[in-house]
């Protein structure tokens, strides 16, 4: 042990996705509770600093860490079993900036810190999420449960094998 500070090296997911449509829809679907079903599932995101975000049933919970419309969400992401007042999984931050790109949006996603054990579920978990709201912008709405066993493959992530 030791009084001295160090540096301590953590693991992020960055994605970075040119998106068909303009940064205020992109910023709609984020956060309207409406849209959020398209892509996420159900929830809420409180839109201001300091507000509640709730998703998935609240499987995940967080507080809003950044709100800046149309250029920057950012809140603290945890995980839930049914049930559980306290995760047994440590507080990471997801931060989802947005930038016009011609007629689209550059979303720039990045989820941190990621446990080892988790980084290749996580990926594959944003990558289908990032998937879904492309082709929700587009019109198009497949279902996650088709998309996730063709992500799986791409991360080497066993579906039956998911850590909870």
């Amino acid at each position: 042990m030791t009084s001295k500070g160090e540096v301590v090296a953590e693991s992020a997911v960055r994605f970075v996705r040119a998106l068909p449509a303009p940064v205020a829809r992109v910023w709609k679907f984020l956060t309207d509770p409406a849209l959020l079903p398209e892509w996420y599932g159900e929830g809420s995101i409180e839109p201001r600093e300091g507000g509640a975000v709730s998703l998935m049933g609240g499987h995940i919970r967080g507080v809003v860490t950044a709100w800046r419309p149309e250029q920057l969400l950012g809140y603290t992401w945890n995980v839930f079993a049914p049930g559980e007042t306290v995760s047994a999984w440590p507080v990471s931050y997801l931060e989802m900036a947005l930038a016009a790109d011609g007629a689209g949006t550059r979303l720039t996603l990045t989820h941190r810190p990621i446990p080892d054990a988790m980084q290749k579920q996580t990926a594959m978990g944003w990558h289908t999420y990032l998937d879904l709201i492309g082709a929700g912008l587009d019109g198009k709405f497949p279902k996650r449960a088709d998309l996730f066993p063709v992500n799986a493959a791409l991360y080497g992530v066993d579906l039956n094998a998911l850590k909870r």
